[in-house]
């Protein structure tokens, strides 16, 4: 059997003669499964205190993005069609400024300089927190803190299974990707698209 590339139809089936309506009820089945995965990840890391603070969400300032699968991004593009595409979205959020940043002598960046999350609200709010990937939702901030921890066995269990997921959304291989170029891959009308700065 061979299998085709289409970028507007769905990569959850590997049979050629499915319908579209197969693809959307499989492509919705997988989601409902990446759902049940992201409420377990939730559930392990409740104990988590999050300052929301947004730094995690301004890449230039972390050094670090998170990585999206197929899935996932397949998920984060379905929030925000609903939201009203990626225009819909708004501004993005003004530069990280206060007085601990200024006072320590770090130079204060631009939003351009920061690379803010397309999917960071102007009031820094995140536009598809319920969908947010995987890595949006581990804390991976230095400023998070936790009581106890989560066991990184448990994580790697957990990205194990999104894996697994994501390689039966796109058998012809998913490695995931960082979430800005996934993003801009995945084509204008599903990507952030241009977003107004202040």
């Amino acid at each position: 059997m061979s299998r085709t590339k289409s970028p507007d139809r769905s990569h959850a089936s590997i049979h050629p003669n499915t319908t579209k309506d197969d693809e959307r009820r499989a492509l919705a089945g997988l989601l409902d499964e990446l759902a049940m995965i992201y409420r377990e990840v939730d559930a392990s890391f409740a104990g988590q205190s999050c300052p929301a603070s947004t730094e995690c969400c301004r890449f230039g300032v972390t050094g670090r993005e998170p990585y999206v699968t197929s899935i996932e991004l397949a998920l984060v593009q379905r929030a925000i069609a609903a939201r009203g595409g990626a225009r819909a979205l708004g501004r993005t959020p003004p530069p990280l400024a206060s007085s601990e940043d200024t006072s320590r002598g770090k130079r204060r960046l631009t939003t351009v300089d920061e690379r803010v999350c397309p999917m960071l609200d102007e009031n820094g709010r995140c536009a598809i927190y319920t969908s947010r990937p995987f890595g949006c939702r581990t804390y991976w901030c230095e400023r998070a803190t936790s009581p106890a921890g989560v066991d990184q066995r448990a994580i790697n269990a957990f990205v194990r299974r999104i894996k697994d997921l994501a390689a039966r959304h796109a058998p012809e291989g998913d490695l995931g990707r960082p979430l800005t170029r996934a993003l801009a891959g995945a084509g204008a009308s599903s990507g952030p698209g241009p977003r107004r700065r202040r």
